[in-house]
Parts: structure tokens; C-alpha cells; sequence
């Protein structure tokens, strides 16, 4: 319950939002940040503000396997029962992996965060101070009334430039199948509706019938403005990118086995106080001293690879709002489910459909799929309150050298070992009781 600050409510009204309008985040791995979108005045989505990510650990592409340590990507759909306050780093939301998408294709993990601390095994983190606010923002636009937030979960930026760099990856027709998602919501500036069948995502379909996400997709249809724009801007980046790879742009090595990566001010940090080993305070965070950096290969650009690529921003086009269908929307019965009275049946659901809460983390140190279709488809395929502050303390945060009995255990896809040293460190009616008169 800890209330955003001064200065980011001054933003918020600076950019012609509300505090309690509706959220949207996306995550770029290889420049190892965390966008926060707001929806403004107008009824669009607009940047609020840019987070570094402090650790998220595997390579570029999607997650597969339980115990590949490979941080999700994909669009995620997060209810208030993903949000937990009880997290042995600080805060953390749930991801919801595996989602519908994930599901079809046979992929399996539990419990991918975007928590607190700087440490993953699987997860983003962020820092503590930086998860608080993200955690805040998400909070005042439930209250809001927003049911759900969308999370979208790139390897890097769709530009040009990342695609003709990333020309020979095995990952590039997940990754363009990503890019749909991305341009729907590049021109449109609304979230955009997620739905699965084939075993491929499908976005902004209109449709009588229901997806399946195994299944033959029904016929659907994408709005005619949605379709021009999008097909537009493609058009545009094709180009770009043909002329790119004529111009001899080198490919961007396929790592195999390297362990995430770190925002360059967050490794600069580490790198001015001689490693880790000591508290280090930045403007944007505490870095704990059990930090593990990402190992710098000497014929890497691993510091490179994290820098942000500057992309021409895509005039919006108009497109109706709409809310995510498809992706999971799991219920830990948490504080938050029950702070924003979900129905009975709506958890009974989301439990059916989504992973816990939280995961077994002791604090430390593929096939391709098919693009998605954007016409009609065929048939073929400030300060917390003192008892906050005390409640937060209680949290009590296991020994870095365990980092590897964490979430990603191969073979371990039991509940029961994953929660270990996980567990809420408070009762959940504790702050069901303290809030109940307030709600």
C-alpha cells in the first residue's frame, strides 16, 4: 500500500493522465529494460516512464523448459491474484507462464516474476525501490478499475536494425510473430486483444466464434484500420531492413548458455565499485551486494548488446480498446484478489488456468511458429505506514549461495518444492483484516 511519490504524480498529470488509468508494461531483454504505459486523457496508451532492469538471466528467445532459466517472452495478461505483497524479494508479479500460447506449444515453468532484489533465475528483476513503484502504479490503475494489465515480453526492440542483426536467429519466427503484437500496438496505442489458435498468437480478431489455442482458428476478421496501418508500417521496416542486410549489417552472434544481462548503469555501477561484494545506492535503486553480474566474454559485446536502439515512432492509427482474452490470468488467492472482490467463480478459473503467486526463490547472487495472420483467416492454418514498513521487514530473505535451488530446478515441476522458502511470511488474512474496514 505504499503510495507513489510526489514527483511521479507530477508526471502523471504532467503527461495528461490519471492516477488510476489503466497500465501496460513491456520488457526488452537485450536492452534490459521495463517500459511503463499509462493511458492518457485521449484514451491511448502513452510512455510514462522507462525502468533498467537490474538482472534477468538465459538468452534471447522464449522460455521452454522448466529449468532452462530463460526469462519469458510473450503477452501476458496479469490480475490483481498475480500481485503479491508476501514475495521474498520485496514485491513481485507473477508473469502468468505459461499463458495459452505457451501452453499449446508444450512449454512448461512456473512462477516468472518481475520482482524486487537484483538476482533471477528466470525472473526480471528489478530493484527494490524500482518494483515498488511498478507494484504502486499497478495497484491505483486496479483501483481504478482496470481488471486486468497487459504484459508484453520482447527479446529486444522490433526496429530494423534489431531485425537484420537478428536475421540468422533460429528464435526469428517467434520473434516476428512477436512483432505483430508489437506494431498492433505501435499504431493503434491500445492494448492489444490477444487470442491463440494454431498454436500462434492472433491479434485484434474479431470474431463469433471461440479460440482455441490448439485449435483450427475460426474465421475473424481484424478492423480494416488496424489492418492498414499495421501492414503500413511492416512495409516501412521490410524496407528498412532489406536495405540494412544490403548494406552489410553483421549478424548478432547466437549465444548459447550466457546468463541474461544487466542495464549498462546498473553494470557501471558494479564495475566503479570494483564488483560486487557491498551495498552500491544509485539514483535508481540499491544493488545488494550478492549481486551476480552477467560474465563478459572477451569476444562478446555483452555491453553492447544491452544499449538501447532508437526507433522512429509510428504515427497512431484509430482502433477500438479491448482487453486481453487469451493470455493467463492465474489467482493465488492473494491480498490483492481479495482487496478487489473477484468473483467466486472468476478465481475458481484463473486457479485452473495460471500458476501461484510466488516462487521458491532464496535471495543471491522450439520451434518456430507461424506469423499471425492481420486479415480474415482461412481456414487452413513516499514512506510506507509504520506497519507497512514492519510488515516489509518481516520478509524474511534466504542465503545467496542457494541461488540455484531457485524457481529453474530441471526435472522439479512439483508445487510443493517450488514454494519452498517462498511462502508468504505473513498470513494473507492479516492483510485481509487490516484493509477489510478500508475496502
Amino acid at each position: 500500500m505504499q503510495p507513489l511519490s510526489e514527483r511521479m504524480l507530477a508526471d502523471i498529470d504532467e503527461k495528461n493522465m490519471a492516477k488510476e488509468s489503466p497500465i501496460l508494461v513491456r520488457i526488452f531483454k537485450q536492452e534490459s529494460e521495463l517500459e511503463v504505459w499509462k493511458e492518457d486523457k485521449t484514451g491511448r496508451f502513452a510512455l510514462l516512464k522507462t525502468y533498467p532492469i537490474c538482472r534477468w538471466s538465459g538468452d534471447l528467445g522464449p522460455k521452454i523448459r522448466q529449468g532452462d532459466r530463460q526469462a519469458p517472452e510473450g503477452f501476458y495478461t496479469i490480475t490483481p491474484g498475480l500481485m503479491n505483497p508476501n514475495s521474498n524479494y520485496y514485491l513481485a508479479i507473477n508473469t502468468g507462464f505459461p499463458n495459452a500460447y505457451d501452453r499449446a506449444n508444450g512449454r512448461t515453468g512456473a512462477f516468472l516474476m518481475i520482482h524486487g532484489d537484483c538476482s533471477s533465475a528466470g525472473c526480471y528483476a528489478m530493484t527494490d525501490e524500482q518494483v515498488a513503484e511498478i507494484y504502486a502504479l499497478a495497484r491505483e490503475s486496479f483501483f481504478g478499475g482496470q481488471k486486468s494489465f497487459q504484459i508484453q515480453a520482447y527479446p529486444f526492440k522490433m526496429t530494423p536494425l534489431n531485425m537484420a542483426k537478428h536475421r540468422n536467429s533460429p528464435n526469428m519466427a517467434f520473434w516476428k510473430m512477436l512483432k505483430e503484437g508489437y506494431d498492433h500496438f505501435e499504431v493503434t496505442r491500445h492494448e492489444p486483444k490477444v487470442d491463440v489458435c494454431e498454436k500462434r498468437y492472433v491479434f485484434d480478431a474479431e470474431s463469433s466464434s471461440k479460440f482455441s489455442a490448439a485449435d483450427r482458428c475460426p474465421a475473424y476478421k481484424v478492423p480494416d484500420d488496424i489492418v492498414a496501418a499495421v501492414r503500413d508500417k511492416q512495409r516501412r521496416d521490410d524496407v528498412q531492413t532489406a536495405e540494412l542486410i544490403n548494406r552489410g549489417t553483421p549478424t548478432a552472434p547466437i549465444k548459447m548458455g550466457v546468463d541474461g544481462g544487466m542495464n549498462p548503469t546498473f553494470l557501471a555501477a558494479v564495475k566503479s565499485h570494483g564488483g560486487p561484494g557491498a551495498t552500491i545506492r544509485t539514483a535508481i535503486g540499491t544493488i545488494p551486494p550478492h549481486v551476480n553480474p552477467p560474465a563478459e566474454s572477451p569476444a562478446s559485446d555483452s555491453i553492447v548488446s544491452t544499449m538501447s536502439l532508437a526507433s522512429a515512432e509510428s504515427k497512431p492509427a484509430p482502433g477500438p480498446r479491448s482487453s486481453v482474452q487469451v493470455a493467463s490470468a492465474g489467482s493465488s488467492g492473494g491480498f490483492l484478489s481479495n482487496l478487489f472482490g473477484l468473483k467466486s467463480e472468476d478465481q475458481s478459473a484463473a486457479t485452473r488456468s495460471a500458476p501461484a503467486a510466488e516462487p521458491a526463490k532464496p535471495k543471491s547472487a522450439a520451434a518456430p511458429a507461424k506469423p499471425a495472420h492481420t486479415t480474415v483467416a482461412a481456414k487452413k492454418p513516499g514512506p510506507a505506514p509504520a506497519e507497512v514498513k514492519a510488515a516489509n521487514a518481516a520478509a524474511t530473505k534466504a542465503s545467496p549461495a542457494k541461488q540455484e535451488a531457485a524457481t529453474e530446478q530441471p526435472g522439479n515441476t512439483t508445487t510443493t518444492s517450488l514454494l519452498n522458502g517462498a511462502a508468504p511470511t505473513m498470513p494473507s488474512g492479516g492483510f485481509d483484516s487490516r484493509f477489510g474496514a478500508w475496502r
